[in-house]
Protein backbone atom coordinates (compact mmCIF):
# COMPACT_ATOMS: atom_id res chain seq x y z
CA UNK A 1 0.00 0.00 0.00
CA UNK A 2 1.46 3.27 -0.87
CA UNK A 3 2.17 5.74 1.68
CA UNK A 4 2.44 8.76 -1.01
CA UNK A 5 -0.33 11.52 -0.31
CA UNK A 6 -2.85 12.39 -2.88
CA UNK A 7 -1.97 15.69 -4.64
CA UNK A 8 -3.84 17.96 -7.19
CA UNK A 9 -6.39 15.65 -9.29
CA UNK A 10 -5.66 12.58 -7.43
CA UNK A 11 -7.92 13.92 -4.27
CA UNK A 12 -11.73 12.77 -4.62
CA UNK A 13 -13.45 14.68 -2.20
CA UNK A 14 -16.51 17.32 -2.30
CA UNK A 15 -14.53 20.41 -0.48
CA UNK A 16 -11.73 20.24 1.81
CA UNK A 17 -9.99 22.55 4.68
CA UNK A 18 -7.49 24.43 2.74
CA UNK A 19 -3.79 25.33 4.50
CA UNK A 20 -2.25 27.92 2.76
CA UNK A 21 1.28 28.36 1.43
CA UNK A 22 2.59 30.11 4.42
CA UNK A 23 0.40 28.13 6.91
CA UNK A 24 -2.75 30.36 7.19
CA UNK A 25 -6.20 28.86 7.21
CA UNK A 26 -8.11 29.40 4.33
CA UNK A 27 -11.19 27.24 5.91
CA UNK A 28 -13.52 25.13 3.92
CA UNK A 29 -13.52 25.49 0.52
CA UNK A 30 -15.20 23.23 -2.57
CA UNK A 31 -12.23 20.79 -4.21
CA UNK A 32 -12.44 22.74 -7.64
CA UNK A 33 -11.75 25.95 -5.89
CA UNK A 34 -8.72 24.45 -4.03
CA UNK A 35 -7.23 23.25 -7.28
CA UNK A 36 -8.10 26.83 -9.15
CA UNK A 37 -5.95 28.43 -6.20
CA UNK A 38 -3.04 25.85 -6.84
CA UNK A 39 -2.94 26.76 -10.28
CA UNK A 40 -3.09 30.20 -9.27
CA UNK A 41 -0.25 30.12 -7.05
CA UNK A 42 1.77 27.46 -9.41
CA UNK A 43 1.62 25.39 -6.41
CA UNK A 44 0.53 21.81 -5.66
CA UNK A 45 -3.11 20.92 -3.69
CA UNK A 46 -1.38 18.25 -0.95
CA UNK A 47 -3.72 16.12 1.52
CA UNK A 48 -1.50 16.12 4.53
CA UNK A 49 -4.68 14.68 6.92
CA UNK A 50 -7.00 12.30 4.93
CA UNK A 51 -8.58 10.49 8.14
CA UNK A 52 -10.32 14.65 8.87
CA UNK A 53 -13.28 15.49 8.30
CA UNK A 54 -12.79 17.39 5.29
CA UNK A 55 -9.80 16.16 4.50
CA UNK A 56 -6.85 19.00 5.14
CA UNK A 57 -4.99 19.32 2.09
CA UNK A 58 -1.87 22.26 1.95
CA UNK A 59 -0.79 24.53 -0.89
CA UNK A 60 2.96 23.52 -1.30
CA UNK A 61 5.41 22.72 -3.65
CA UNK A 62 5.17 19.12 -3.80
CA UNK A 63 8.56 18.07 -5.49
CA UNK A 64 10.56 20.56 -2.98
CA UNK A 65 8.85 19.19 -0.11
CA UNK A 66 9.83 15.36 -0.35
CA UNK A 67 13.32 16.36 -1.77
CA UNK A 68 13.47 18.64 1.68
CA UNK A 69 11.94 15.16 3.71
CA UNK A 70 14.68 13.12 1.83
CA UNK A 71 17.65 14.82 3.23
CA UNK A 72 16.17 14.95 6.60
CA UNK A 73 15.82 11.49 6.77
CA UNK A 74 19.20 11.17 5.09
CA UNK A 75 21.02 13.11 7.87
CA UNK A 76 19.01 11.43 10.51
CA UNK A 77 20.47 8.26 9.63
CA UNK A 78 23.98 9.82 8.77
CA UNK A 79 23.65 10.78 12.65
CA UNK A 80 21.73 7.65 14.14
CA UNK A 81 24.81 5.29 15.73
CA UNK A 82 23.77 1.61 15.49
CA UNK A 83 24.69 -0.88 18.44
CA UNK A 84 27.53 -2.89 17.41
CA UNK A 85 28.72 -6.93 19.06
CA UNK A 86 31.95 -7.37 18.59
CA UNK A 87 33.65 -10.72 19.18
CA UNK A 88 36.61 -11.85 20.80
CA UNK A 89 37.80 -15.45 20.84
CA UNK A 90 39.71 -16.92 23.91
CA UNK A 91 41.41 -20.10 24.70
CA UNK A 92 41.40 -21.37 28.52
CA UNK A 93 45.24 -21.40 28.65
CA UNK A 94 45.85 -18.41 26.39
CA UNK A 95 49.68 -17.41 26.76
CA UNK A 96 49.90 -14.27 28.65
CA UNK A 97 51.69 -12.15 25.75
CA UNK A 98 48.34 -12.86 23.64
CA UNK A 99 46.05 -12.01 26.74
CA UNK A 100 47.38 -8.52 26.62
CA UNK A 101 46.98 -8.62 22.88
CA UNK A 102 43.18 -9.45 22.94
CA UNK A 103 42.67 -7.47 26.14
CA UNK A 104 43.64 -4.44 23.96
CA UNK A 105 41.37 -5.06 21.42
CA UNK A 106 38.37 -5.55 23.75
CA UNK A 107 39.42 -2.14 24.97
CA UNK A 108 39.34 -0.62 22.27
CA UNK A 109 35.69 -1.99 21.00
CA UNK A 110 34.60 -0.63 24.84
CA UNK A 111 35.87 3.10 23.99
CA UNK A 112 34.10 2.97 20.91
CA UNK A 113 30.71 2.42 22.42
CA UNK A 114 30.51 -1.29 21.20
CA UNK A 115 29.36 -4.07 23.71
CA UNK A 116 32.08 -7.11 22.82
CA UNK A 117 31.39 -10.99 23.06
CA UNK A 118 34.08 -12.59 24.50
CA UNK A 119 33.98 -16.73 23.70
CA UNK A 120 36.35 -19.41 25.65
CA UNK A 121 37.01 -22.27 23.14
CA UNK A 122 37.44 -25.49 24.53
CA UNK A 123 39.62 -28.30 23.02
CA UNK A 124 39.54 -32.15 24.04
CA UNK A 125 40.49 -32.39 27.88
CA UNK A 126 39.73 -28.74 28.21
CA UNK A 127 36.22 -29.68 28.55
CA UNK A 128 36.58 -31.19 31.73
CA UNK A 129 38.14 -28.20 33.14
CA UNK A 130 35.34 -25.43 32.60
CA UNK A 131 36.49 -23.12 35.81
CA UNK A 132 39.06 -22.47 33.81
CA UNK A 133 37.29 -20.35 31.54
CA UNK A 134 35.25 -18.96 34.14
CA UNK A 135 38.63 -17.80 36.07
CA UNK A 136 39.90 -16.54 32.57
CA UNK A 137 36.58 -14.66 31.65
CA UNK A 138 35.99 -12.91 35.29
CA UNK A 139 39.78 -11.94 35.17
CA UNK A 140 39.03 -9.71 31.72
CA UNK A 141 36.20 -8.17 33.23
CA UNK A 142 38.25 -7.10 36.34
CA UNK A 143 40.38 -5.80 34.00
CA UNK A 144 38.07 -3.69 31.98
CA UNK A 145 35.73 -2.68 34.45
CA UNK A 146 36.50 0.88 33.97
CA UNK A 147 35.37 1.10 30.50
CA UNK A 148 32.81 -1.76 30.60
CA UNK A 149 30.70 -4.11 32.79
CA UNK A 150 29.36 -7.66 32.33
CA UNK A 151 25.98 -7.38 30.88
CA UNK A 152 25.76 -11.51 29.89
CA UNK A 153 27.43 -13.36 33.12
CA UNK A 154 29.45 -16.64 31.84
CA UNK A 155 27.38 -19.25 30.88
CA UNK A 156 28.33 -22.48 28.67
CA UNK A 157 27.33 -23.31 25.35
CA UNK A 158 28.60 -26.47 24.25
CA UNK A 159 31.95 -26.59 23.62
CA UNK A 160 32.58 -22.67 24.40
CA UNK A 161 31.73 -20.10 27.38
CA UNK A 162 30.45 -16.85 26.26
CA UNK A 163 30.21 -13.32 28.12
CA UNK A 164 28.77 -10.32 26.97
CA UNK A 165 30.56 -7.13 27.81
CA UNK A 166 28.73 -3.81 27.63
CA UNK A 167 30.52 -0.16 27.09
CA UNK A 168 29.75 2.44 29.83
CA UNK A 169 29.77 4.89 27.33
CA UNK A 170 27.23 5.17 24.79
CA UNK A 171 28.04 4.60 21.33
CA UNK A 172 26.72 8.47 20.31
CA UNK A 173 28.82 9.79 23.02
CA UNK A 174 32.07 8.01 21.59
CA UNK A 175 31.53 9.26 18.22
CA UNK A 176 30.87 12.82 19.38
CA UNK A 177 33.96 12.34 21.25
CA UNK A 178 36.43 11.15 18.21
CA UNK A 179 35.06 13.68 16.07
CA UNK A 180 36.13 16.62 18.91
CA UNK A 181 39.63 14.74 18.82
CA UNK A 182 39.92 14.92 15.37
CA UNK A 183 38.34 18.44 14.92
CA UNK A 184 40.91 19.42 17.57
CA UNK A 185 44.10 17.92 15.69
CA UNK A 186 42.89 19.54 12.60
CA UNK A 187 42.61 22.96 13.81
CA UNK A 188 46.44 22.29 15.82
CA UNK A 189 47.73 21.20 12.49
CA UNK A 190 46.12 23.88 10.53
CA UNK A 191 47.14 26.76 13.68
CA UNK A 192 50.61 24.91 13.04
CA UNK A 193 51.01 25.37 8.88
CA UNK A 194 49.31 29.09 9.29
CA UNK A 195 52.34 29.85 11.32
CA UNK A 196 55.18 28.31 9.52
CA UNK A 197 56.87 28.84 6.13
CA UNK A 198 56.18 25.43 5.33
CA UNK A 199 56.86 24.48 1.72
CA UNK A 200 54.19 23.70 -0.62
CA UNK A 201 54.54 19.94 -0.05
CA UNK A 202 54.61 19.79 3.37
CA UNK A 203 51.08 21.70 3.29
CA UNK A 204 49.76 18.81 0.71
CA UNK A 205 51.24 16.40 3.41
CA UNK A 206 48.92 18.49 6.27
CA UNK A 207 45.69 18.15 3.85
CA UNK A 208 46.39 14.10 3.73
CA UNK A 209 46.89 13.76 7.33
CA UNK A 210 43.13 16.20 7.67
CA UNK A 211 41.73 13.94 5.00
CA UNK A 212 42.54 10.67 7.10
CA UNK A 213 41.16 12.07 10.02
CA UNK A 214 37.99 12.17 8.75
CA UNK A 215 37.93 8.95 7.27
CA UNK A 216 38.74 7.59 10.71
CA UNK A 217 35.49 9.48 11.84
CA UNK A 218 33.56 7.93 9.08
CA UNK A 219 34.35 4.76 9.19
CA UNK A 220 35.64 3.85 13.12
CA UNK A 221 37.22 0.71 13.28
CA UNK A 222 37.88 -0.12 9.70
CA UNK A 223 39.96 -3.41 8.95
CA UNK A 224 43.65 -1.96 8.35
CA UNK A 225 45.60 -3.08 5.29
CA UNK A 226 49.23 -4.57 5.37
CA UNK A 227 51.54 -2.10 4.02
CA UNK A 228 52.32 -2.63 0.35
CA UNK A 229 55.54 -4.72 -0.30
CA UNK A 230 58.57 -2.95 -1.59
CA UNK A 231 59.58 -3.25 -4.88
CA UNK A 232 62.13 -6.18 -5.52
CA UNK A 233 65.95 -4.81 -5.94
CA UNK A 234 66.54 -4.70 -9.98
CA UNK A 235 68.15 -8.23 -10.15
CA UNK A 236 72.37 -7.50 -11.73
CA UNK A 237 72.48 -9.85 -14.86
CA UNK A 238 75.70 -11.66 -14.78
CA UNK A 239 78.48 -10.52 -17.15
CA UNK A 240 78.69 -12.95 -20.35
CA UNK A 241 81.29 -15.48 -19.70
CA UNK A 242 84.56 -14.76 -22.15
CA UNK A 243 86.09 -16.70 -24.68
CA UNK A 244 89.02 -18.70 -23.62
Amino acid sequence: MSTEPRINDRIRVPEVRLVGPSGEQVGIVPLAKALELAQEYDLDLVEVAATARPPVCKLMDYGKFKYESAMKAREARKNQAHTVIKEMKLRPKIDPHDYDTKKGHVVRFLKQGDKVKITIMFRGREQSRPELGFRLLQRLADDVQELGFVESSPKQDGRNMIMVLGPHKKKTEAMAEARALADARKAERLGRTAGSDAAPADDDAVAEDLVADDAVIEAQDAPVEAPAAEADAPVEQPAASQGA
